[in-house]
């Protein structure tokens, strides 16, 4: 194993662990630097859903977000979790009687009415949530159509979208940690549903009871769902732990699990206190590099065939 100094600094050996990080995590922007990330000829919509709480799905959402916002396409986020974390991180307005979700959910109003430009990029937009919010389970039950109401909303919003020239390449949906009637809606409204799992202990702990729901929405009141993707969130790749839960995953649902994982990261944590995503607070952390990674295999994923 080589033991000459990186960029000729000899405090460096590259036989050591820390060496061999930064090596690799250099390696790694340089080829990312090369990738062209596609744009898909249709919107795709994403529910991003774990009932579990604490496994990163507010996190993965802004920043799978705002990473396709910098590579080039056009985004909403829909903040569907009383909350507002993802709101939070987006740098938008959701104080209480501040325009939001619940309006679109409960009073009818108009997307278009709701929507507010982030700004960290001129292209990634946010429905924040409202502490209204935290009442709007109670309120459907009573509704007619009460599971289908966002997706009403959401479809008539990308039409106009589209009808005007501005249409979306990306929607991704935040859920609350739970299966209640605002999950529901968001599987109805969705056609994809991405699941951010944890590699730590009891991560595949209810998992099962999440896919038979999303198969019963499925069944009952969406068939064009489908859990398409699965992103392994705080890896650690020091612990047997992680890597075991790594290779259980990928071992059970082999097509939908992303090569690209997101590590445990201090940056990663600090960005939403900052009002922002990683991808702006710090692009060159090795958290914001993951979530790039892995915005560009979803990319990829859904990207156009040429038919030959």
């Amino acid at each position: 194993m080589s033991t000459e100094p990186i960029g000729g600094d000899a405090s460096f050996d590259a036989s050591t662990p820390l060496a061999r990080e930064l090596a690799d995590l250099s390696n790694r922007r340089r080829n990312f630097a090369k990738r062209v990330v596609p744009l898909p000829e249709t919107t795709r919509v994403f529910t991003v859903a774990n009932q579990k709480g604490g496994v990163g799905k507010t996190t993965t959402t802004v920043n799978l977000a705002a990473a396709l916002a910098r590579s080039g396409a056009r985004v909403l986020v829909i903040d569907l979790d009383p909350q507002g974390n993802a709101s939070t991180a987006l740098g938008v307005e959701h104080r209480a009687e501040t325009p939001s979700v619940y309006d679109a959910l409960i009073r009818d109003e108009p997307m278009a009415d709701l929507v507010q430009k982030s700004p960290e990029f001129d292209t990634l937009f946010c429905v924040p949530a409202t502490i209204d919010l935290a009442g709007a389970e109670i309120e459907l039950v009573p509704m007619v159509a009460r599971e289908q109401r966002l997706r009403t909303s959401v479809d008539t919003y990308l039409q106009d979208s589209f009808d005007s020239g501005a249409a979306y390449h990306y929607v991704f949906i935040d859920c609350p940690p739970s299966l209640g009637l605002l999950t529901i809606n968001a599987f109805v409204a969705a056609h994809e549903v991405l699941i951010p799992i944890q590699c730590e202990y009891y991560a595949l702990e209810g998992l099962s009871q999440l896919l038979k729901n999303i198969q019963l929405i499925e069944r009952h009141l969406n068939p064009s769902l489908a859990v398409s993707t699965i992103l392994l969130t705080m890896y650690d790749g020091r612990t047997r732990l992680a890597f075991q839960v790594a290779e259980d995953v990928r071992s059970h649902f082999p097509d939908q699990t992303l090569t690209a994982v997101i590590p445990r990261s201090v940056r990663v944590s600090e960005a939403p206190s900052y009002g922002q995503t990683v991808i702006s607070f710090d692009p060159n952390s090795p958290g914001a590099l993951s979530y790039f990674e892995a915005a560009a295999e979803i990319a990829d994923r859904g990207a156009p065939t040429d038919g030959n």
